[in-house]
């Protein structure tokens, strides 16, 4: 076999390079990383090679260009924690008796996983977690090799089965590939929904923590060799716990359980009860508000594609039927104009910085409403980068209430000089209760993603393509911006609903195909579809027309 060459693009010193080099055919990834891993201060886990992601231990398969990916990117982190949970899992059937060794990866919380054991005679204690620790950390020593083997579907419903993998064995039931990958870990077997990294001796960085019920499975982050600090946002885990909760009171908390209900034609049913769950929960948020009699102005934040408008609209029409007089209003209409506008390192506009908003001028008007005089308000031409008013006045009577929507709702910048007992501050978020399997939850934010390629491709004319281009952006602006203040706010509000991906499925799927091989995007649009792979499409027909989900797949009743 003659030899391969490549292109390989790498760091040294911080800075990259680009080399060519020619291997004999048949070198794995993984000696060509070992070669550059010197060159880097996170842990190479991944290859991407032309627009294709590899697992190391995959042989190079033809002439390219090469580069890595390690702990720190998206990808890399992934892998790295996906690993960990099958390693933790050998700990666990290591320690436990078969029976009692089955464990629940429910959701992600802060840098880590929050996990429940099945069995109720094992009592998570700080000393079943430290052996715990020790054994996955002994592993990690021995260096074992996560080795992955193809075999035909049918039989992988027969190992999972005789692993008691119910879920996993409901899910296959599903899937249309012939065949199905395993891993193997020194004899525990388990199927993952993306890559792993060759061997335990890449998984050095975890820790365990007591946690409610349950325990954190905790990751690096920003130091990829380091775990991050435990900072729970305990608002939010007990949302995801209730939303979790109901899930599985319904019998639906993973997606093969969905898939039964779907093909069962139970479908029509789970979204009407969904939705019917929504509908109660933001009417009794609307009594609370209006209860407390000096709220005037109430500020909604949220991440990407939470559902932010639709939410306001459907709190404001149960405002009105609490006798109140709900005004809908946007922080971007209080834009500075576009020239003046900070940017982000690379010279584009920075739309997402509280530096781009006329604070002042915000807090100015809202005092004035506040004392019951009339304010010209103003609106945001977006074509021409400019902010004007238009005549639009408006005074606040004794039952009038500002619904103001907008990234930085609950940053106290936003809003300094309104008083506190004036304010109710609300968080949204689309904090999914569905699970792929009980040993991997289903990401929240690629639950977003799904839904802002629908919609960016039905109201903004970009393409799916776009779309994943700029996600990066868009999510370093969330954690600036929106993730550090959740926690002041009043109330946390749940907008994910548990048949959406396989109603989005419908719409999304075409939408990824349209992106080609040679895309900087192709991995991403694969893993995506990969995901959705496992969904069987739902129809709309029963969504109804003021449901959060019409805000992306379209025909909403509430001009969104």
């Amino acid at each position: 076999m003659s030899d391969i060459k490549l292109t390989v693009k790498g760091i040294k010193e911080g800075k990259e390079e680009i080399e060519e080099a020619i291997i004999p055919a048949g070198t794995t990834f993984l000696e060509l990383a070992r070669k550059y891993q010197s060159h880097y201060v996170d842990d190479i886990v991944l290859a991407m090679h032309g627009n294709r992601l590899y697992e190391l231990n995959k042989k190079i398969p033809c002439d390219g260009e090469t580069t890595f990916i390690t702990t720190r990117q998206s990808n890399g982190r992934r892998t790295y924690r996906r690993s960990v949970v099958l390693l933790m899992q050998k700990a666990l059937v290591n320690l436990l008796p078969q029976d009692n060794s089955d464990i629940i990866v429910q959701h992600s919380l802060a840098q880590g996983y929050y996990c429940l054991l099945k069995a109720s005679i094992v009592v998570v204690s700080d000393e079943f977690l430290n052996k715990l620790k020790d054994e996955m950390l002994r592993l990690c020593e021995l260096d074992l090799p996560l080795e992955k083997y193809s075999v035909p579907t049918s039989e992988a419903k027969k190992i999972f089965h005789e692993e008691g993998l119910t879920d996993k064995e409901r899910l296959m039931r599903y899937r249309s590939c012939s065949s199905t990958h395993i891993y193997n870990l020194d004899g525990f077997k388990d199927y993952f929904y993306g890559y792993m990294v060759p061997s335990t001796g890449y998984l050095k960085y975890f820790d365990l923590k007591k946690y409610d019920e349950g325990f954190m499975l905790l990751f690096p982050y920003e130091d990829t060799k380091k775990v991050a600090e435990f900072k729970p946002s305990h608002k939010l885990f007990q949302v995801q716990k209730n939303a979790n909760a109901w899930s599985s009171l319904m019998k639906v908390s993973t997606v093969g359980a969905l898939n039964d209900m779907v093909c069962s034609g139970e479908g029509t049913n789970l979204i009407l009860m969904q939705e019917a769950l929504m509908e109660q929960k933001i009417g009794a948020l609307a009594q609370t508000i209006a209860k407390r009699r000096d709220t005037k102005f109430v500020m909604i934040a949220g991440p990407s594609s939470s559902g932010k408008t639709t939410f306001s609209y459907r709190l404001s029409t149960q405002l009105m039927a609490c006798g109140l007089k709900p005004h809908p209003l946007s922080i971007d209409d209080y834009y500075i104009d576009r020239d003046k506008m900070p940017s982000e390192p690379d010279g584009t506009v920075d739309l997402e910085s509280i530096k781009g908003i006329d604070v002042d001028q915000f807090n100015a008007d809202m005092t004035r409403l506040l004392k019951g005089e009339t304010v010209d308000m103003p609106s945001f031409n977006f074509k021409t980068g400019k902010r004007e008013y238009r005549g639009k006045t408006m005074k606040l009577g004794s039952d009038d209430v500002l619904v103001i929507e907008g990234i930085h709702g609950l940053n106290e910048k936003m809003s300094y000089l309104i008083p506190n007992e004036n304010k109710y501050k609300i968080y949204i978020s689309a904090l999914t209760q569905l699970a792929i399997d009980e040993h991997n939850p289903l990401s929240t934010t690629d639950g977003r993603l799904i839904r802002r390629i629908v919609r960016d491709a039905r109201t903004r004319g970009s393409d799916a393509e776009e779309t994943l281009g700029m996600w990066d952006s868009v999510r370093r602006g969330e954690e600036n911006n929106i993730f550090p203040f959740q926690d002041g706010c009043d109330t946390m509000f749940n907008s994910a609903l548990i048949y959406e991906m396989s109603v989005l499925k419908l719409y999304a799927y075409p939408l990824l195909m349209a992106i080609k091989p040679d895309s900087p995007q192709y991995a991403e649009a694969k893993r995506l579809k990969k995901l959705l792979d496992y969904f069987i499409t739902l129809s709309p027909d029963a969504v109804n027309n003021t449901s959060l989900l019409r805000e992306f797949i379209g025909g909403s009743t509430l001009n969104v």
